[in-house]
């Protein structure tokens, strides 16, 4: 066993060796390997390598990184002919959201074990102290060295004011000179006036660093003192953040922990900068503490569960060029995925392989594809794993998937008495804990064991491409053909980037004529200019697996026979009947036939997904692996909205803000509507007898919001001009975006003090979407982002703090009220209050709002202030306004 801990003799050394620096191989596909020298940065922040072209790019960050593995087991590795290289002098780094690698060999074992523990104890720093947790480090030492660092330009450990006045714009600061130069003078103490030591530099952050916000917030509850006295915060816990059973003890235990004055720690108050570490801290961030878990009813049938779904799960990148590999299905697994694709045709030797079909994309065999599954399926995650497996080979090999799947899974196929063909309901995701599910077409049962023929037509993206126009084997070099797709896919992928920051539902194939579009196999190859490469006309029938009795059993099939085939050229609507469907079948569908079917078939898909489970697959259309809008789906009801996890964008993250309700489970229980009964998702009021909403978010300031990662100019750069938008993605009613106002020259503690009001019909299904935006004379520049769930949202004062960003957040306040009747006057009452200055509005006639049961008559804005006139009620809505009922 290897000590990890950072006292021991081994840590040290391992980080000593690593930043000393390290030659090693770097292998890649193709090549011979690359001899280069390898070192953990001063900072223990990221490995970095040279000679490089890439210079201060050439490094990888701790924080990107996802595993180590010793020996020969990645792709890269597995090319290679066996007895290259001594196993032991082997590793692979694995990093990124796309989980790619860095294969290194050692000249000898111990050099390559000591990476491997170094790197192991650099990651289990970070995955055992909470990612929010580091954040609460702003007034600790760690961001003032880092700062200093960046500032002491002649690295004669001392900083003056030039060197402060740099540091400052680059941190996206803009105060006065004169105040600049006022704290500098305060926190220049020593006999050697004119520039700052680390401690000087440490009191000179602080004074910078103070939040007026919190400041202002902790006088609010102590009497106008500097400090927190233990009832005091007890009142601010139960009165704000809507904390229950606040006791004593408990609050003792926050001054234990927060407080950075051991003096007050004696006294037992909780001074500005111990309440800013405890804001700051994971204990009030926007995110429900209890959602990292499991935490809803498991126990119901799979059809009432959104499933965290994946498409081509093997590939790494786009559907034409891209590599295929194993260590994709190891990554979605464990990042909560439970519905994985394995496209399956003939390979050489008898060995069926997965690939994309008729594409350049590379092979892997069917074989390491299900090792890899098995081995990584239950890791982190007891619940049921799906294999959506799109058959194209011939029975001899699909025979032979078949024996892999029987002798690798092994008792994981094994459901008993779960699910058969004449169960009404299907199995909960409890009582399949640790299964794996088939989905597949098969041959009839009434066909013997040892039949050797059989039609089965392809459900995926390969049915949207005609045969007659399917890339095949020709007389035009491979090479050729890879250069010129590539030149337009990168066009292409550019194209798609920049869609996704603008426009939330851009459809990355813009460039293709609509006309075009409706001939997917000849617009590409116009689009392309490959029109020598598709092949005449041929049709080859495509064979279905027999499984045998014993495999039967955990296989879904995806054809129900009760409905149409949706992979059928006709864009009619199918006939969506549930009356004699077996629960097992699945529905299959691409996201255009899908989409049809959502605009003319709503209520009747939504009430078939009651019963059965429906998948949704991406167009061919994206050959970028660009995503589609998943809330479409949901909307109905949809379990199965397979996304390329490969592809990092706004739908994956609103795809990752659905599944971590329920723990990153991959299930997410549907609303109690969803499961029973019939609405139409596209009224403007769907469940007329159901309460709505309301959320009112009072965005208050920001925190250390860095300049846009795409900035032409870098650091150098102005400074920016942040606003907030709030977005609610849900049913069509809800959908809306809010913005605050902009707050010039300012990125690192800008206030906007600016409250939102959002109306929400279902908010089970909403997700609430916070995006960071630099204002700009002819546009704006995305800075970053954080998408939440609305049953996630935790009330009160709160820091949402932004993806990938590490110490960037928005401090905002959270409050949610039930409404009853007819939605309208109050959030147009709150909007034209907020355009116009006006403090007092009164509701016309029509379209009267009811709150909580009263009907509301004046609303004024005037905090603290209320209106009598002869009303039976006066009350405040917290943290906007004050309003007035009557009966």
């Amino acid at each position: 066993t290897v000590c990890l801990n950072p006292s021991g003799s081994l840590s040290f050394r391992c980080m000593s060796v690593m930043q000393s620096g390290t030659q090693m191989v770097k292998l890649k596909a193709g090549s011979k390997g690359l001899v280069r020298l390898f070192y953990l940065d001063e900072h223990r922040s990221c490995i970095r390598w040279r000679p490089s072209r890439k210079s201060e790019k050439a490094k990888i960050t701790i924080d990107s990184l996802y595993k180590v593995t010793e020996g020969l087991q990645s792709d890269i590795f597995h090319r290679h002919a066996d007895g290259s290289f001594d196993p032991g002098c082997c590793f692979t780094v694995y990093h990124g959201n796309h989980m790619e690698s860095l294969d290194l060999v050692t000249s000898n074992p111990e050099e390559a074990r000591t990476w491997v523990t170094g790197l192991s104890y650099l990651m289990a720093g970070i995955s055992d102290e909470d990612s929010l947790a580091k954040r609460q480090r702003t007034h600790d030492q760690y961001p003032c060295k880092t700062k200093k660092h960046e500032a002491d330009k002649n690295g004669d450990g001392l900083l003056n004011i030039d060197e402060i006045y740099q540091l400052l714009h680059k941190m996206n600061v803009n105060l006065p000179r004169r105040k600049v130069k006022q704290m500098f003078q305060e926190a220049d103490s020593d006999d050697q006036q004119g520039t700052l030591t680390f401690e000087e530099f440490s009191v000179f952050y602080k004074m910078m660093s103070l939040r007026r916000d919190l400041y202002l917030l902790l006088m609010s509850y102590s009497d106008k003192k500097d400090h927190l006295m233990v009832d005091e915060l007890a009142h601010f816990l139960c009165n704000e953040q809507k904390m229950v059973n606040v006791t004593t003890e408990y609050c003792l235990d926050v001054i234990d922990k927060f407080e950075m004055s051991e003096e007050n720690k004696q006294k037992g108050i909780l001074g500005i900068e111990g309440f800013t570490s405890f804001m700051r801290s994971p204990m009030c961030d926007v995110f429900n503490p209890e959602h990292h878990d499991v935490n809803q009813d498991m126990d119901q049938p799979l059809c009432n569960y959104y499933i965290a779904s994946s498409h081509n799960t093997y590939l790494t990148g786009d559907q034409l060029l891209s590599h295929s590999k194993t260590d994709m299905y190891a990554w979605v697994l464990q990042a909560g995925c439970r519905c994985v694709e394995v496209d399956c045709w003939d390979g050489p030797d008898g060995e069926p392989m997965v690939q994309h079909g008729y594409t350049l994309t590379s092979k892997i065999t069917f074989k390491s594809v299900i090792e890899t599954i098995d081995k990584y399926a239950f890791i982190n995650n007891p619940y049921p794993v799906i294999l959506s497996i799109e058959n194209h080979c011939s029975i001899q090999q699909q025979k032979k998937i078949a024996k892999h799947l029987r002798e690798i899974l092994g008792d994981k196929l094994d459901l008993g008495d779960a699910l058969h063909r004449d169960s009404k309901e299907l199995p909960s995701p409890q009582c399949l804990q640790g299964k794996i599910l088939i989905k597949g077409k098969r041959l009839p049962l009434y066909l013997a064991a040892d039949v050797e023929e059989g039609e089965v037509s392809d459900d995926d993206s390969a049915d949207e491409i005609e045969d007659d126009f399917k890339l095949k084997n020709s007389s035009v070099s491979s090479s050729w053909v890879e250069s010129h797709i590539r030149k337009k896919l990168d066009s292409l992928l550019k194209e798609s980037q920049i869609g996704d920051k603008e426009d939330g539902d851009s459809f990355s194939i813009r460039a293709l004529p609509i006309w075009k579009r409706n001939f997917y196999p000849l617009a590409i190859a116009h689009f392309f200019n490959l029109s020598p490469l598709f092949s005449p006309p041929h049709r080859s029938l495509s064979l279905s697996l027999p499984l045998d009795p014993s495999l039967r059993p955990p296989s879904l099939p995806c054809r129900s026979p009760d409905l149409p085939c949706p992979a059928s050229s006709s864009l009619t609507p199918p006939s969506l009947s549930v009356r004699s469907g077996n629960p097992g079948n699945v529905l299959s569908f691409s996201e255009t036939r899908a989409q049809h079917l959502v605009n003319h078939r709503a209520e009747r898909f939504l009430v078939f997904n009651q019963r059965q489970l429906s998948r949704i697959y991406p167009s061919a259309y994206r050959i970028d692996s660009s995503n589609f809008n998943p809330q479409l789906y949901w909307n109905v009801g949809c379990q199965l909205v397979a996304l390329n996890y490969q592809t990092e964008g706004r739908m994956m993250q609103l795809n990752r803000a659905k599944f971590m309700v329920n723990g990153g489970s991959g299930y997410v229980l549907k609303p109690p509507p969803m499961c029973k009964g019939s609405f139409n998702p596209f009224s403007d009021d769907p469940l007329p007898a159901c309460s709505k909403k309301q959320l009112v978010l009072k965005i208050i300031s920001g925190q250390q919001l860095p300049k846009p990662p795409d900035s032409m100019l870098g650091d150098r750069g102005e400074i920016i001009d942040p606003f907030v938008e709030v977005e609610i993605i849900g049913l069509p009613v809800d959908c809306c975006k809010e913005q605050t106002r902009v707050v010039d020259d300012n990125g690192f503690n800008p206030v906007w003090e600016e409250t939102l009001s959002f109306t929400l019909h279902m908010a089970e299904l909403a997700l609430v979407r916070f995006l960071v935006w630099d204002h700009d004379p002819i546009g704006r520049d995305f800075v970053g982002q954080r998408t939440i769930a609305f049953s996630s949202l935790m009330p009160g004062y709160r820091h949402v703090y932004l993806e990938g960003l590490t110490e960037a957040s928005i401090f905002i306040h959270v409050s949610v009220h039930d409404i009853y009747g007819k939605v309208g006057s109050l959030k147009d009452c709150l909007y034209y209050s907020r355009a116009y200055g006006i403090t007092n509005c009164t509701t016309s006639g029509k379209n009267v709002e009811y709150v909580q049961g009263f009907e509301v008559r004046e609303l004024q804005l005037a905090f603290g202030c209320y209106w009598g006139g002869n009303s039976a009620i006066s009350g405040r809505v917290p943290g906007i306004s004050v309003v007035t009922f009557v009966r």
